[in-house]
C-alpha cells in the first residue's frame, strides 16, 4: 500500500473513532471520512478488525516518533513528555474523544485475539522504549542504578492508569495530581544523587 494511501486511511479511522467511538465504528463510517473511494478502503482491508489492527500499529509508530523526535530533551524530560502525551494528549480538542474510543477498543482485547496480539506487541515496544530511556539516563549519570524493565512496567502502568481515569472519571479525574505524582514519585526518584530535573 502506498504511504499516502495508508496515511489517509489511518487519518480517516482516527477521525471516525473520535467522532463515533468504537461502538458505532463501521467500515462505512471510516469510508465516509476517506477522500478516495470506499472500494479502495475495502481493497486494502478485509474487515474492520483487520483495519483496526493496522490502526493500532500506526498509532504505535506515531507515538514512538513523537518520543524520539525530541533529541534536545534529556532522558528525564523524555519520560515526562511521554507521560504528558499519554495522559492528556497534545492538548487538542479531540484528545478526550480519542482516549474514550481507545479505552473502548482496548476493552475488546479479551474477546478479540487479533486486537489483543497487537496491543501486547504495542505494550512490549513501548515498555522497551521506556527501558531504553532509563538505560540512557543511567549511562549518562542522570539516573541511579535501577532495573530498567521493572521501572518501565511501573511507569507504563501509572500513565496508562491515569489516562483511563481521565476517561472514566471526567472532570473528577485527578489528572494534575497524577502528572505531579509521575514527576515527583517516579521520575524525580529515578535521578542520581545531586541531579535535578531540568526546567
Amino acid at each position: 500500500m502506498a504511504g499516502d494511501t495508508r496515511e489517509q486511511i489511518m487519518d480517516a479511522t482516527f477521525a471516525a473513532l473520535c467522532e463515533r467511538g468504537f461502538a458505532d465504528l463501521t467500515m462505512q463510517s471510516i469510508a465516509d471520512e476517506f477522500e478516495k473511494s470506499k472500494s479502495l478502503l475495502h481493497y486494502h482491508f478485509d474487515s474492520k478488525e483487520d483495519l483496526l489492527v493496522s490502526f493500532l500499529e500506526h498509532l504505535l509508530e506515531e507515538f514512538i516518533a513523537d518520543i524520539e523526535d525530541c533529541p534536545e530533551m534529556d532522558p528525564a524530560g523524555r519520560l515526562l513528555w511521554m507521560a504528558q502525551l499519554v495522559i492528556t494528549g497534545h492538548g487538542d480538542d479531540w484528545a478526550e474523544d480519542f482516549h474514550t474510543a481507545m479505552l473502548e477498543l482496548r476493552a475488546q482485547a479479551p474477546y478479540n485475539d487479533a486486537i489483543r496480539e497487537q496491543l501486547v506487541h504495542n505494550d512490549a515496544v513501548i515498555r522497551e522504549e521506556i527501558a531504553g530511556i532509563v538505560r540512557e539516563g543511567i549511562a549518562a549519570g542522570q539516573f541511579r542504578e535501577v532495573d530498567p524493565e521493572v521501572f518501565a512496567a511501573t511507569f507504563r502502568s501509572a500513565i496508562e492508569g491515569a489516562q483511563s481515569h481521565e476517561v472514566i472519571l471526567g472532570e473528577a479525574a485527578p489528572t494534575d495530581d497524577a502528572l505531579a505524582g509521575v514527576e515527583d514519585l517516579l521520575v524525580s526518584d529515578l535521578l542520581a544523587e545531586g541531579v535535578d530535573l531540568e526546567d
